[in-house]
């Protein structure tokens, strides 16, 4: 299966250790599923996280070898104007680009949508709750 998450998934996991993202990250690396991401999504990740979490340029160094360790890099080679919130755009490009199966977020416009051109855009709730991707347990992962 191939993945999208948004950004606020990424942040929530960096952020809070042993929560629901976390565990979502977890779920998609052990089963290995094909997480998708493009450069506009990175770039959003470590600007959020620069402005309210991290500051080192170290630590979001690390992040950003973190991200490229275990995502596929996709360039979108169109533009989307779908979503008031251009940062969402960029999302959806990247799933049709790497044709993902889903887009996860916490995004209640992109959630809106339920679906794009075939790909499904769930919930983290509702990606941990229905997409039994058989997570082993008791595993810890290190993080940035």
């Amino acid at each position: 299966m191939k993945i999208v998450l948004d950004t606020n998934i990424y942040i929530s996991a960096l952020i809070l250790p042993g929560g629901q993202a976390e565990k979502a990250i977890f779920k998609i690396l052990e089963e290995k599923h094909e997480l998708l991401i493009s450069k506009p999504i990175l770039n959003e990740i470590l600007m959020v996280l620069s402005k309210k979490f991290i500051r080192d340029r170290e630590n979001l160094s690390r992040v950003a070898m973190w991200i490229t360790d275990i995502a596929t890099f996709v360039i979108p080679k169109g533009r989307i104007e779908i979503l008031k919130d251009e940062p969402d755009n960029r999302k959806l490009e990247c799933a049709i680009e790497g044709n993902a199966d889903i887009i996860v977020t916490g995004d209640k416009d992109m959630l809106k949508l339920r679906k794009f051109k075939n790909i499904k855009i769930i919930s983290l709730k509702y990606f941990l709750k229905n997409y039994n991707l058989n997570l082993v347990s008791g595993k810890k992962r290190e993080y940035p």
